[in-house]
């Protein structure tokens, strides 16, 4: 039995021409990818342009397809988070593996009936922090909620109601994860990133680094690093790259310094 197909092709551009399959099936689409959609090409197999009556057909069908493929609210409702989910990937820069992450926590979201009454769009935007904070993705909640229309309370709401009502376990968010995002936007060199790592890794063994928020340590690290290999950064420039408080980094860059014993260069 030959379970090939019954066309045959010559070149690779043939073959990807003659091919009959779809879209794989994805859950960042509100109707996971499986609805068939009716072309706006007026002419049959041949090329010949199709009778008055038989366009006039197609273009009902054409409608009601639309129409039949978001007819329940739920539908409706999906299609609009989906849309939100895909604006807010590509404004945050989101691979499409974490995107389908949020999707699917959205839609066990909407099944407990967690959106009922609630903005879809701050569900949406929590939906995505989360699915970055199980992949391990750089992105803090205040990129989310600028990408997104919804004040950063409301998402953060939303954030810690999808965590409550769905059981999600969050991994400890690790500072060494923003330790490449800060000094690509500064403009740190690579020996300085890596003796950043390194004071890190120091303090996560000596336990400095419990409880402290993993931006605001990732830039104290990076500016001690820049200290030690007198590479010329202020702290404002490594607190703006950050998103953080220039406060912040010399509180941590203090507690880093006692903690780990670190002898600066005057």
């Amino acid at each position: 039995m030959d379970k090939g197909p019954e066309w045959r092709a010559f070149t690779q551009e043939e073959k990807a021409s003659r091919s009959r399959v779809g879209v794989p099936t994805s859950y960042s689409v509100h109707d996971k990818g499986l609805s068939t959609a009716i072309g706006r090409v007026d002419r049959d197999a041949f090329g010949r342009k199709l009778p008055l009556s038989t366009r006039l057909q197609m273009w009902r069908l054409r409608k009601w397809q639309i129409r039949s493929r978001v007819h329940s609210s739920i539908d409706r409702n999906l299609a609009q988070a989906m849309a939100e989910l895909d604006r807010l990937s590509d404004k945050s820069y989101i691979p499409g593996p974490v995107k389908e992450k949020a999707a699917i926590i959205y839609r066990k979201a909407l099944d407990k009936g967690l959106v009922r009454g609630r903005s879809i769009a701050a569900i949406a935007a929590a939906s995505l922090y989360a699915a970055c904070r199980t992949t391990g993705t750089p992105r803090t909640l205040r990129e989310i909620a600028e990408a997104s229309f919804v004040d950063k309370k409301d998402v953060a709401r939303c954030y810690r109601l999808l965590l409550r009502e769905l059981n999600v376990q969050m991994p400890i968010a690790n500072p060494l994860t923003y330790v490449s995002k800060i000094a690509e936007r500064t403009g740190i060199s690579g020996p300085t990133q890596g003796h950043a790592i390194k004071i890190l890794h120091e303090a996560r063994k000596r336990r400095a680094a419990a409880g402290k928020d993993p931006m605001g340590l990732a830039a104290a690290a990076l500016y001690i690093a820049c200290l030690v290999q007198n590479e010329k950064k202020t702290q404002k420039d490594i607190a703006e790259a950050a998103g953080v408080t220039e406060v912040t980094v010399r509180n941590r860059y203090k507690s880093l310094r006692r903690q780990l014993g670190i002898e600066l260069p005057d």
